[in-house]
């Protein structure tokens, strides 16, 4: 083989590796199904609502706060401690959709295209921000991702 072909040969390696390279960087970059966004809401006496929205992507769904243990991850919300404000009660959804779930072997309670979850915040200070983190688990009929952790930190005015 001559040199030229040697390099073009070469170049032509080079190129089919960063096209893989690429394609599997794009492919890692769409399995972010489900956006969240946060707002609050202030009520009388001090206490406010905070909403923990959910877009979920078409064909994929998480599941509810009160989901089973022996199944799927359920969406937890954990609040930082501060003496500016503490949670009242537990967070309260909208009625889940539900399925028996062969994969799991129980009864699954999700949501799909997308979920306000809210929470009851007493305020101790006029204004504040609520830190926490959120865990929740996305997935489709056909696979599940690894639940995932984010922080938010959500502004009481």
């Amino acid at each position: 083989m001559k040199k030229s072909q040697q390099k073009i040969t070469v170049y032509l390696y080079l190129a089919i590796a960063a096209t893989f390279t690429i394609l599997n960087s794009a492919e890692a970059q769409i399995l972010n199904p489900v956006k969240w966004s946060y707002a609050a809401k202030n009520g009388t006496g001090g206490v406010a609502t905070i909403y923990l929205r959910a877009t979920i992507d078409d064909g994929w769904h998480i599941y509810s706060v009160n989901q089973k243990p022996g199944g799927p991850q359920k969406t937890v919300f954990s609040f930082s401690k501060s003496p500016d404000y503490s949670p009242i009660g537990k967070p309260v959804e909208p009625k889940p959709l539900s399925k028996f779930e062969d994969a799991f072997g129980i009864q699954v309670y999700y949501f799909s295209n997308s979920v306000t979850f809210q929470q009851k915040m007493k305020i101790n200070k006029g204004q504040t921000i609520v830190k926490g983190k959120l865990t929740y688990m996305a997935c489709t009929d056909k696979q599940c991702l690894p639940p995932e952790d984010l922080t938010f930190e959500i502004p009481i005015n």
